[in-house]
C-alpha cells in the first residue's frame, strides 16, 4: 500500500493528520495527484455518464487554470435538477451524506473526499440577492483533461462577488489577486465581468502590477 492510501481513511479529519502527513499531501496536490484530484476525476466521470451538467469550481478550478492552491474539497455546480438526479443516480452509489439530513454535502466513500454542491441561482459570499449569480454550468466551462472546469471570467467575477458581500470570504479577493499576477491577466479583462465588479478587478488589478514583487 503506498502512502498516499494510507491517507485516505483520515483525510476529512484535520486535527488526525501529522505534519508530516500534510506536507505529503500538498505534495500530491501540486503534482496534480492523490485523493482530491482522484475524487474529482472519478464524480466528473460519474456525472458525465449519467448526463447532467456540472462544473468544477473553487480551488479545483483555480487550479486547472494555472494558479495552485491547496483545498481538501471538491466544489461542483450543478443546476437544481442536477442536484436532484445526482441525488437520485449517484448517491449511495460510491458517495454519501456529509452529515444527517445534508442535502448538498457528500463524501466520496471510498477516499473521504468531502464533495461540496453549488446550485444555478445561489448568490456567491452572503447569499443574498446581487447582479452576480451562480450559473447554468452549460456553456461555462471549458474542459481540462477531461474534466469540465468553470470558465475563468466566470470564476473570477463570482469570487469578485464574493469577496465584496462577506468579510468572511476575503480569500476570494486574494484568489482574483493571485490568478492576475501568476497568469499574467490583463485589465481588459473587467469589460468581460459584471458591472457590479469591474471597479474592484481594476483596484486588485492595479495592487498586483504596482508589487514589483514576484509571486512564490
Amino acid at each position: 500500500m503506498s502512502t498516499l492510501n494510507q491517507t485516505r481513511g483520515t483525510i476529512h479529519k484535520r486535527k488526525d493528520r501529522s505534519f508530516r502527513d500534510v506536507l505529503m499531501l500538498a505534495d500530491d496536490f501540486f503534482m496534480n495527484e492523490g485523493v482530491v484530484f482522484e475524487t474529482m476525476k472519478r464524480m466528473a466521470q460519474r456525472l458525465h455518464d449519467e448526463g447532467i451538467s456540472y462544473a468544477v469550481i473553487g480551488g479545483l478550478a483555480l487550479a486547472a487554470h494555472g494558479y495552485v492552491r491547496m483545498t481538501l474539497d471538491v466544489d461542483i455546480l450543478l443546476t437544481p435538477k442536477g442536484l436532484a438526479d445526482f441525488r437520485e443516480k449517484i448517491v449511495r452509489k460510491g458517495y454519501v451524506a456529509d452529515f444527517p439530513g445534508a442535502a448538498k454535502s457528500f463524501r466520496d466513500a471510498e477516499t473521504k473526499v468531502k464533495i461540496k454542491v453549488i446550485t444555478t441561482g445561489e448568490f456567491p459570499g452572503d447569499g443574498l440577492p446581487k447582479p452576480v449569480s451562480f450559473p447554468d454550468p452549460e456553456g461555462q466551462t471549458v474542459e481540462e483533461d477531461d474534466v469540465l472546469i468553470l470558465n475563468l471570467e466566470k470564476l473570477i467575477e463570482l469570487k469578485l462577488a464574493s469577496g465584496l458581500s462577506a468579510t468572511h470570504r476575503m480569500r476570494d479577493l486574494a484568489d482574483v489577486q493571485d490568478l492576475i499576477i501568476a497568469l499574467d491577466l490583463p485589465l481588459e479583462l473587467q469589460d468581460k465581468l459584471d458591472k457590479s465588479v469591474q471597479t474592484e478587478y481594476q483596484r486588485i488589478w492595479e495592487g498586483a502590477n504596482n508589487d514589483p514583487q514576484p509571486l512564490d
